[in-house]
């Protein structure tokens, strides 16, 4: 009864949210249209991105603008559900913008030690972070750099972190991105661990840990198909916590001697089984992972309405829709036909 009584308003609320995401009709509707303009437009009339592009039009649709005006919302429903939730749920949201600043952080790492800097605007999100962030955002917009991207860190918990990185070797921005996901993980076991009680610990356990060994998977998979590296060093690569996966199934598939035999041990792995996977397909594994992921997240909140799995599957699915909104825009741009639009959305 507690959990029905904590969670009733914020499930409601929910609800009502979820019953805005666009629809596979919308969808293909939207992948009927001819210009980026009329896209835009169409999605101004949906009750979650209405008023969203009132100060975009002509020139201005670019990528950038439209992409930076999506993200928006989905910090605003954020907000919104931040707004209507109690102190234990504000304490997993809490959480949760962890991934929204490491997103930001790993933009700005990107530019910062990128050949070709380009100017990134995060002023329109700066009045959200404010909120729930330390980070000062225009600064780290602003390094060109890799040393001004870390000093314009300090004070913040990433900075030790990253600093301690850069003092031991010379990482590459691969070795950046994959210590801020590190961390990311390690303080959703720590967190979970300490404030959630067991039943919430194990549902968001089934997600995030789901998402930690499938990032696992895929740096495996990446490391061997792409840079052919040799197993010790992938397994510098990956973190070392796992969920569903054990220790034996990651090393019979770091040390697969070939694409097709990583696909054998990975059919025999919880996942594999959760997709059915047939090893000579050589099913394409980031739409793997979204498949089985999208399941978890679904079943999870499915089978526990009145918990903390509503809010991790709302903003899950939201932010999945953004992605999809994006490469639908992005591919009426290069004038796709509808079909192919559908195809590449879909894959999402």
């Amino acid at each position: 009864m507690g959990d029905l009584l904590s969670y009733s308003g914020i499930t409601t609320k929910v609800r009502a949210m979820e019953s805005h995401l666009i629809s596979e009709n919308q969808f293909r509707e939207m992948a009927g249209l001819s210009t980026v303009a009329e896209a835009v437009d169409y999605l101004s009339h949906l009750k979650a991105y209405e008023g969203l592009f009132t100060d975009l039009e002509g020139t201005s649709l670019h990528r950038g603008a439209i992409e930076q005006k999506l993200i928006l919302s989905l910090y605003k429903d954020f907000a919104k559900l931040y707004r209507f939730a109690n102190l234990n749920q504000r304490k997993f949201l809490d959480l949760y913008f962890m991934h929204f600043e490491i997103d930001i952080l790993k933009k700005s790492l990107r530019n910062a030690i990128g050949n070709n800097h380009v100017d990134i605007d995060l002023s329109v999100f700066e009045d959200f972070f404010k909120l729930h962030s330390k980070l000062d955002l225009m600064k780290l917009s602003a390094s060109r750099s890799l040393s001004d991207f870390l000093s314009n860190l300090e004070g913040s918990i990433y900075y030790d972190f990253l600093q301690g990185l850069s003092d031991t070797r010379e990482p590459t921005l691969f070795d950046y991105e994959v210590h801020l996901d590190l961390l990311y993980f390690k303080s959703i076991w720590k967190v979970m661990g300490k404030h959630l009680k067991k039943e919430e610990k194990e549902l968001l356990s089934r997600c995030f840990g789901s998402k930690l060994d499938l990032l696992n998977i895929q740096w495996i998979y990446r490391s061997k198909k792409y840079y052919n590296l040799q197993s010790t060093d992938i397994y510098s690569l990956l973190i070392p916590t796992n969920y569903h996966l054990n220790k034996e199934q990651i090393t019979k598939m770091a040390e697969a001697g070939s694409i097709e035999e990583f696909y054998g041990v990975l059919k025999t792995t919880y996942y594999g089984r959760k997709a059915d996977i047939e090893v000579f397909d050589l099913p394409d594994l980031e739409k793997l992972t979204k498949e089985v992921l999208d399941k978890i997240y679904r079943s999870t909140s499915q089978q526990n309405p009145y918990s903390i799995a509503t809010l991790n599957s709302y903003l899950y699915f939201k932010e999945a829709e953004i992605q999809k909104v994006i490469t639908l825009i992005e591919s009426i741009r290069y004038r796709l036909s509808p079909d192919e639009i559908i195809s590449y959305v879909e894959n999402q």
